[in-house]
């Protein structure tokens, strides 16, 4: 024990109130067998008393030397993590700098000093010493987590402490090397596919096919090299492509060329092919990659060809190319193929239901009842769904005649009274439309979603059907009536054909769509008209069911004495932002802007009844409208498209329009 200033002190091991306690009790039992001893044998007490003292001296001896090696060691332990604590501030490979308020400099470790070169740096101010690193500071103050940051030439996690200015600096580059090493080289499966092969080297001899497929072998392997892709011919029309990652990034800011190089090739030669290129990325599975390859090769298709469709799995698709129109079939083998493909369906269901877009127009609800006579003459029994509280005036006057037929009139049903009769056998036929949001009957759509087919005329957008049981889109057609009619040919004999009521519907759907035969019409358009022509349609009748009323003609009038050009060639007239306008008067008054001289493409932005803001698109086919419009969430074709915008005002739609309209003509990314 120790005494200090007149008190005494315990051992250090004593001043554990347990052991205090433990001693104290062994202490008591010693002296009490002791005593008990006394009185049996007192020189055995007198032996154990010795006993006892001697092991309490030893015990208090060995106690105290433990103790003070203990604290020895322990005082040496704390030296060395402090000691260690310095070192590892001064050599770890971690940046620390340590500020002030005024952003000086009071600190840094050897480590950073070095990135800082011979400049010399405490007590100066940090923005004055190097501004790119206090702007980086400033940026990330209190980051709760590290952060992924560049500092000259390297990449750095920092982590800023501002409330005691510390700032911890973690260089990665190394590794952020190791990593961009790895998403560089990711695997990249495309098909590049030739749109028109077939229909261009049908007419050609021996020699001039083999040198148009040598040049085209030529330019696509000589794109590969540049890019450092590897492209394999796997038939005639037909190529294979691998690549990594980095050479699809660089060929994306190349914008694809070849497709340029060889449509503009193979023009010069007097046989135009184009390209249609499916590129897919993102996943490690080969086998997936190639699948979701071969689908942005059909969506790339199902727009028109002569562009190129880069999505992964579950990203965004981006669109390249696209700024031609689709050329002209010069076969019907495929109208052939697909209505055999249509009659073996009909064989698999019980019912069928065509529906077409939400406020159908003539083209819409023409090709329904081209359909439906389809059905009817292979003995099926079909439906025709139509929402009657939502029509315009040229449907609305079609409908009315229906309503004469009483054969036909049946068969014209609700979206309501076709969810009550569909079965797990039914067929639900789209036409006009391939996407599920602007359908006429959505309830109908996802009670049938697995026994889809699609028959349309419009490019196809990213918005699509999953695992659609047959798909015909022909974007270079004028119409979907024009498919349909051209299907009469291929069905069975001596069944009921076209009536005059029908047959008057489906040439009206193509009269409107064409703008009476002026825009988008080839040789097949007048083959389908003069068909229908010969079927019955009144062409008298399809003028009384397109004529305007008073009120619709003032108000496209309206529209366009606003008008306002952009550039030298494209025009833009806004709606006011408190009145609404029918969509059909919108398009209206854009197909009229488009007939003025001057005018290549026209917009019209309007107040819809529903809220949002409507703009409708007209080109003359020189500028793409169909990617201005893809641009603010839309679609359609090249030269007619439309969009919807809900949350904005007719201003703002407007402004969003020109952004987008700049973009498409300096090629400029979202």
């Amino acid at each position: 024990m120790q005494k200090i200033k007149g008190t005494i002190k315990l051992p250090a091991f004593l001043e554990d109130v347990r052991l205090r306690y433990v001693s104290l009790a062994m202490v008591a039992l010693a002296v009490a067998g002791i005593i008990i001893a006394f009185f049996i044998k007192p020189l055995l007490a007198l032996g154990m008393t010795v006993v006892l003292i001697g092991i309490l001296l030893a015990s208090f001896y060995t106690l105290e030397t433990i103790t003070k090696n203990t604290n020895k060691y322990i005082a040496n332990l704390s030296y060395r993590i402090k000691r260690g604590e310095q070192e590892a501030l001064v050599r770890m490979p971690m940046g620390i700098l340590m500020y002030d308020k005024k952003m000086n400099i009071e600190w840094l470790n050897p480590f950073l000093r070095t990135y800082f070169g011979d400049e010399p740096a405490l007590g100066r101010n940090l923005a004055d010493v190097d501004g790119e690193l206090a702007a980086i500071i400033a940026g990330h103050q209190d980051s709760k987590e590290p952060r992924l940051v560049h500092w000259g030439e390297n990449q750095f996690e920092i982590t800023v402490q501002s409330s005691i200015g510390v700032v911890y600096m973690m260089d990665v580059t190394r590794y952020a090397a190791i990593e961009q090493r790895a998403a560089d080289e990711k695997i990249v499966i495309g098909q590049i596919f030739l749109d028109n092969y077939d229909e261009v080297t049908q007419s050609l001899d021996d020699q001039l096919i083999s040198n148009l497929s040598n040049y085209v072998t030529t330019e696509l392997t000589t794109w590969a090299t540049k890019f450092g892709f590897f492209v394999k011919r796997v038939d005639e029309d037909h190529f294979i492509l691998i690549a990594y990652a980095k050479a699809l990034r660089a060929v994306i800011a190349d914008k694809f060329r070849i497709l340029d190089t060889i449509r503009e090739g193979t023009s010069k030669q007097n046989a135009p092919l184009t390209l249609s290129i499916g590129i897919a990325y993102g996943d490690t599975d080969l086998g997936q990659l190639a699948l979701t390859s071969q689908s942005n090769l059909d969506l790339a298709l199902g727009r028109g060809g002569d562009q190129v469709v880069v999505k992964a799995r579950t990203g965004e698709a981006k669109f390249y190319g696209g700024k031609t129109n689709p050329m002209e079939k010069r076969t019907r083998v495929r109208a052939r193929m697909i209505s055999q493909a249509l009659q073996e369906l009909f064989k698999q269901t019980d019912k069928i239901y065509v529906v077409g877009h939400g406020r159908p127009d003539m083209d819409s609800i023409g090709a329904a009842l081209g359909v439906r006579r389809i059905a009817q003459m292979n003995g099926k029994e079909c439906y025709v769904v139509l929402d009657p509280t939502n029509l315009h005036s040229d449907v609305e006057r079609l409908m009315e005649k229906v309503a004469s037929d009483p054969e036909l009139a049946n068969q014209i049903i609700t979206p309501e009274a076709a969810i009550g009769g569909a079965t797990d056998k039914s067929m639900l036929v789209m036409v006009d439309h391939s996407k599920p949001s602007i359908t006429t009957a959505p309830e109908l759509y996802t009670k049938l979603q697995n026994r889809v087919v699609i028959l349309d005329h419009h490019r196809r957008g990213e918005e699509f059907p999953d695992n659609p049981m047959l798909v015909y889109i022909e974007p270079y057609a004028s119409s979907t009536c024009e498919l349909i009619a051209e299907m009469f040919e291929y069905q069975p004999q001596g069944s009921a054909p076209l009536n005059k009521l029908e047959a008057t519907a489906m040439l009206a759907g193509i009269t409107v769509d064409t703008k009476n035969f002026a825009l988008r019409t080839g040789t097949r358009t007048f083959d389908a008209a003069s068909y229908l022509r010969s079927m019955g349609a009144d062409a008298k009748l399809i003028s009384n069911m397109l004529k305007e009323n008073l009120d619709s003609y003032i108000q496209k009038n309206h529209l366009i004495d606003g008008v306002e050009m952009i550039g030298d060639n494209m025009a833009v007239a806004c709606g006011e932002e408190v009145k609404s306008y029918d969509p059909v008067i919108a398009a209206q008054a854009a197909d009229t802007l488009l007939s003025l001289s001057g005018i290549d493409a026209s917009f019209v932005v309007t107040k819809r009844r529903d809220g949002k803001v409507g703009i409708s698109a007209r080109s003359l086919g020189d500028i793409n409208v169909q990617l201005i419009m893809e641009r603010l969430g839309g679609g359609g074709h090249l030269s007619n498209a439309a969009t919807q915008m809900a949350g904005v005002t007719v201003a703002d739609a407007k402004g969003e329009l020109l952004n987008a309209i700049h973009k498409e003509l300096t090629q400029e990314d979202d």
